[in-house]
């Protein structure tokens, strides 16, 4: 059973400024396709076929493949950050903002710390809020690695490679994640993540 890529949960046009069809159809048409279409090729017909996307993932790190370790982590992450994304502005749920609150003081200091976390990563990569045992807490991965890689809850993702902004931003990284963060994030899904009943469409197979 082949990967496919996942089709976006809503049109490419209907972000506006925040994040335009162009992008999309170069970070989700192009850059994301052909790491499926890797993952594809690296896994055909050889032992890990017929495995879930997270299975490759981990067998891939654990094989010490890197190449196939990046196409399928890149898979993985990009299918999730793409429900990470809201075209219409949310709050942010009850259950999930008592959290924030609780593990980061408010949902104004949990932007301004995502967002120190996201601009200051140097070169390519993800920031990332996860829940760590019961904790929330906010990191940032290089490169195509995972939290599926570390066996840690991911709730929310910001894809921080220079592909996921350059098209409208520039190289104005700060301006990219401070409207994400304000207009663009899928709060319901972040929630639903924490609760145990977010119904990802990243691990295939």
């Amino acid at each position: 059973m082949e990967f496919t890529l996942p089709d976006l949960p809503y049109a490419k046009d209907v972000f506006g400024d925040t994040m335009s069809k162009e992008t999309f159809d170069y970070h989700h048409g192009k850059h994301h396709n052909a790491y499926v279409t890797k993952t594809n090729d690296a896994i055909e017909g050889g032992k890990h076929a017929g495995k879930k996307l997270s299975e490759v993932i981990k067998a891939a790190k654990s094989d010490g493949n890197q190449g196939l370790f990046n196409n399928s982590a890149q898979v993985w992450n990009h299918s999730f950050f793409w429900q990470c994304l809201s075209p219409e502005t949310q709050d942010v749920p009850a259950n999930l903002k008592s959290k924030i609150e609780a593990d980061f003081g408010s949902v104004d200091d949990f932007k301004l710390k995502f967002k120190e976390e996201a601009t200051g990563h140097f070169a390519s990569g993800w920031a990332w809020l996860v829940l760590n045992g019961d904790k929330l807490e906010i990191t940032s991965l290089h490169d195509a690695d995972s939290p599926v890689a570390h066996d840690i809850k991911p709730l929310l993702t910001l894809d921080v490679w220079e592909h996921a902004y350059y098209l409208d931003y520039q190289n104005a990284r700060p301006d990219y994640v401070d409207t994400i963060l304000d207009k663009a994030i899928n709060w319901k899904f972040v929630a639903q993540n924490l609760d145990g009943e977010g119904i990802s469409r990243a691990d295939q197979g």
